[in-house]
């Protein structure tokens, strides 16, 4: 244990040295954290929209001034041209038509009906999706509106409404934010775990202190501990200033017990660091590691449910992602924090990982050859 000791503070001694490290591991994080919450996002509220208003009545206008009012529409254009709406849209430059017929305003009120069309730029399918959504639910409000103010039709012939009161659970204001913060905060620890202890080993090999420690009586179980270690403290520091960060700035509630997400962290970062120990153990360069262990996050990334649905991928990549240790840790993560989840909710997930961290520790450390 004294060995270990000392390893360790061999290690953290290197670590406050190297000044170039220090920004990466302390204020990178930080940085990153404040701009991919912020930017990773799919919410939408800045639609370039072009009206052509065909009608010019009260009633259109009305219609158009709810779009005014949204706070996801901005009216870049108005046209008497579809034509030159659509020239407009194929230059990049709205993303949304809105095309009211001439003879709108009377037809609403002789046939109590009447269309309205939306042209939506569907390049992106998502953001096609939600305009769709936004301009419906408007239109829907707008349409309740016409009822209520229109005299002339008789109460005995309106349609009996089902009033709906919606409740949304873990994330009542619908804030992306609050989404995102936790599964962010995993992927700046796993970043620093992965390319630390990737990179650590291999720069003993570079510079050549790796043949001195081979020919000491330090076992490999030791210099692995210590090796790993130091990693391990810090990437538990980021992961609890990066909560506080994501409270104080992101205000994101913490339902659950935090305990529950450092141990989970604990564990998880077992499987990041030793992976990171595997990746150094078939490399030779700190380039050649960096590449390999950005080939892994990326496919990790990716595939851990961050950014994407889990349920939207087909069947085999959902089978295949049972060997991502993020995804087991971003559902941890907003499980613990957004809907106050105990142990027993997330034990599957939590002993996903400690078999995870098990079977790649065990394999890094048979891969690891001490040769003297």
């Amino acid at each position: 244990m004294r060995t270990i000791l000392y390893i360790i503070q061999k290690e953290f001694l290197q670590v406050f040295r190297n000044r170039a490290m220090l920004p990466i591991i302390f204020i990178l994080p930080i940085v990153q954290l404040i701009i991919l919450v912020n930017a990773a996002t799919f919410e939408m509220k800045h639609i370039r929209l072009s009206v052509v208003d065909l009608d010019l009545s009260s009633t259109s206008r009305g219609l158009i001034s709810k779009f005014e009012g949204s706070p996801f529409y901005q009216i870049k254009q108005f046209s008497f041209s579809y034509h030159e709406a659509e020239n407009q849209m194929q230059h990049g430059k709205v993303d949304m038509i809105l095309n009211i017929p001439r003879g709108f305003e009377k037809k609403l009120l002789i046939e109590n009906c009447v269309k309205v069309q939306f042209i939506v730029n569907a390049i992106n399918g998502a953001s096609a999706g939600l305009c769709n959504a936004y301009a419906t639910m408007i239109l829907m409000d707008y349409n309740r509106q016409i009822i209520a103010e229109n005299k002339t039709i008789s109460a005995m012939v309106l349609p009996q409404n089902i009033l709906t009161d919606y409740s949304y659970w873990y994330n009542p204001k619908l804030n992306y934010k609050t989404y995102m913060v936790p599964g962010i905060l995993v992927l700046l620890v796993t970043i620093i775990g992965l390319l630390l202890s990737g990179m650590n080993i291999v720069r003993e090999k570079e510079i050549g202190t790796i043949e001195q420690i081979n020919v000491t009586p330090i076992n490999k179980i030791q210099f692995i501990a210590g090796k790993l270690t130091p990693f391990w403290i810090i990437a538990i520091f980021e992961l609890a200033f990066g909560l506080s960060l994501g409270k104080l700035i992101f205000n994101i509630p913490m339902e659950g017990n935090l305990w529950l997400i450092f141990i989970s962290a604990a564990v998880y970062l077992f499987v990041i660091l030793s992976f990171g120990l595997l990746i150094s153990t078939v490399t030779n360069t700190q380039q050649q590691a960096m590449l390999v262990s950005f080939f892994f996050m990326v496919v990790f990334i990716l595939m851990s449910g961050l950014f994407t649905s889990i349920e939207s991928m087909p069947q085999w990549a959902q089978t295949l992602d049972k060997l991502n240790p993020l995804m087991y840790f971003i559902r941890i993560m907003r499980m613990v924090l957004l809907k106050g989840s105990g142990f027993n909710d997330i034990s599957r997930h939590f002993w996903a990982l400690v078999i995870y961290a098990a079977g790649i520790l065990t394999l890094a450390v048979w891969r690891y050859r001490k040769v003297a």
